[in-house]
């Protein structure tokens, strides 16, 4: 088994497109890893990834952290193994939305901030 390869039975954590999981490892063939998912470390990012934070794009997308027991082939790379306790996946899923949901708000009135600063620099810039 080289070191990019799990040994089914494993307890990992994973990337899977924009989010991170805690699963089990089904099978791995050195390239990538089959894990079938546990709980929910971070919440996947909404919107397009190829123009992240514009939200005039022609498709929004939403996309919904994997299921619980859902299995997903990963990169080998994104996977490393995992010594804590595993949470719940319902409270895991919760926790993380919750997460996103704060970095969401906290970016939206940073937004709303710098652009009243900008308003006053152009109103001062235009005197």
């Amino acid at each position: 088994m080289s070191d990019r390869e799990y040994a089914p039975g494993q307890i990992v954590k994973a990337a899977y497109k924009t989010g991170e999981y805690i699963g089990e490892v089904m099978e791995s063939d050195g390239r990538r890893t089959l894990v079938q998912v546990l709980a929910v470390l971070s919440h996947p990012k909404q919107g397009d990834l190829h123009h992240p934070n514009d939200p005039d794009v022609a498709m929004f997308h939403e996309r919904p952290a994997s299921a619980y027991r859902e299995k997903v082939w990963v990169p080998a790379g994104s996977v490393q193994l995992y010594s804590g306790e595993v949470p719940e996946y319902k409270a895991s899923l919760l926790a993380a939305a919750e997460t996103e949901a704060e970095r969401l708000d906290r970016l939206q009135r940073w937004a709303g901030r710098s652009l009243e600063t900008i308003q006053e620099l152009l109103r001062q810039y235009r005197q």
